[in-house]
């Protein structure tokens, strides 16, 4: 039986500070420490429940992140 692959660290940077900044200073910032998605969503999208790893997500109201997660 082959063992299970190890995912890719990713960037130590919680998501609870990109919460209240404009959507492209968030983004820029995500990319700058390291996360290699970044996906802005507005509210009630729907999106897939796998977990990415790499990924931060944003939740966008008028231009300004308004909730952020990982995965």
């Amino acid at each position: 039986m082959s063992s299970l692959p190890t995912p890719p660290a990713q960037p130590d940077d919680p998501p609870e500070p990109y919460v209240g900044l404009d959507a492209e200073t968030a983004e820029r910032r995500a990319v700058a420490r390291g996360w290699t998605t970044v996906r802005a969503v507005a509210p009630g999208t729907f999106l897939t429940m796998e977990f990415r790893s790499g990924r931060i997500n944003f939740q966008v109201e008028d231009s300004t992140v308004t909730r952020c997660w990982i995965g």
